[in-house]
Order: C-alpha cells, then structure tokens, then sequence
C-alpha cells in the first residue's frame, strides 16, 4: 500500500478577489507561510513520509519545503503537478473575464470539462499529467507515505480520478489552502479516501 498525502499550497495574492493565477510565479504571502509552517507541523505529527514532491512553481516549492525540512525529508519537482495553463487568461481577474468573454467565463463554471482555455490547457490536460505524477510516486515508493505539494486544479482533478468521478463533477470538491486529502492507494489499483480537504491545522490562522 502507498499512502498518499495530497496538500494545496498556502496563500497567495489572486485568491481573493481572485484571478486565473495558473502558472503565475507567485510567493506564499505572510499569511501563506504561517499555513505552510502549520500543515508541516500537522504531517510530521501525524505520518512519516519519506518524500516530497512539489509542483515547479514557487508557492509549491515553498509549501512542499517546510513540510520535507519539518520531517527530515528530501524533496524534488515533479514538473506534472504544475498548475493549469491559463493561455491568455493566466492572472486575468475574474471580473475581466467575466467582462471580456462571459459565454466562456459562465461554462468554466457549469460545465468545466468541457473547456480549453485559449492559448492554454483543458482538465482532460491536467488528468493526464496528474496519472503521470500518480505512476511515478506507485513505481518509485511503494509501501511508502508520500506527500505532493500542488495546486487546486491538479488536486481536483487527481481525487476525481482516483474517486471514479467525472470531471464535470470538479466544482464540488472544495480544495482550501494548505488542506490534506490522505489517500491510500491498495494493492490491485483500490483506492481508500481518509481525510478529503482537511484544514483543522490553519483554523487558528483565519478563514482560507
């Protein structure tokens, strides 16, 4: 059995009033960094994972390093757990967008996989990226805890996978800041689901 830890990353600017952040280099805030202290102290109270692998952008980097240094851990990138690519949307406000292409804008939200963004990615893109991140971390770590340090859309799109659900399902998972979803991966490709966006850790911290 593989454990799987599956973490968003901290606060950043562009969560509210939010925007199409996507690949948008972004450090964690003050705010971020206090949350990323907190789900480090969080999985090294609760598990011994012998990873880390985070997305290549910073504020994955910076939230997956506080977790690998809190538990003594290497960490390294793993280029598939990259967010979303925006295109030509990538850190538009959704007020602009909502302005600028309201038909595109309202099907985001009702029915999301069937969306390309333009110059950019569809959820079908980051389901395929997201199996990949998958098959590396059962290949190289089995009976292994292993934490990924992603984003929200690549999140969404690894549970509803491993959860057999569709991706017009996205919306319905709630995918907060610094959250834990802990997933064991079973012998035959069973998958149990143990803890889903859990962020008792940050509750003291303020609303995400």
């Amino acid at each position: 059995m593989t454990k799987i830890l599956l973490v968003r990353h901290g606060h950043v600017e562009g969560i509210e009033p939010p925007r199409f952040r996507g690949r948008e280099q972004l450090p964690l805030t003050a705010r971020g960094r206090a949350e990323a202290s907190a789900v480090a102290r969080r999985v090294a109270s609760g598990w011994q994972p012998s990873v880390v692998y985070t997305s290549p952008l910073a504020r994955c980097i910076e939230t997956g390093d506080a977790i690998a240094q809190k538990c003594n851990v290497p960490a390294a990138i793993c280029d598939d757990l990259n967010d979303i690519d925006y295109g030509a949307w990538q850190f538009r406000s959704y007020d602009e967008m909502q302005r600028e292409e309201p038909n595109l804008f309202a099907a985001w939200f009702a029915t999301p996989h069937l969306v390309r963004f333009p110059g950019g990615e569809s959820l079908q893109d980051i389901v395929a990226r997201g199996a990949n991140a998958l098959r590396l971390v059962l290949a190289s770590h089995p009976e292994e805890t292993v934490v990924l340090a992603s984003h929200d859309n690549l999140n969404r799109a690894l549970l509803l996978q491993l959860l057999d659900q569709p991706l017009s399902a996205y919306w319905r998972l709630a995918q907060d800041p610094c959250c834990i979803n802990e997933l064991d991966v079973i012998g035959g490709g069973q998958v149990r689901v143990l803890r889903l966006n859990e962020t008792q850790h940050v509750a003291d911290l303020g609303t995400n």
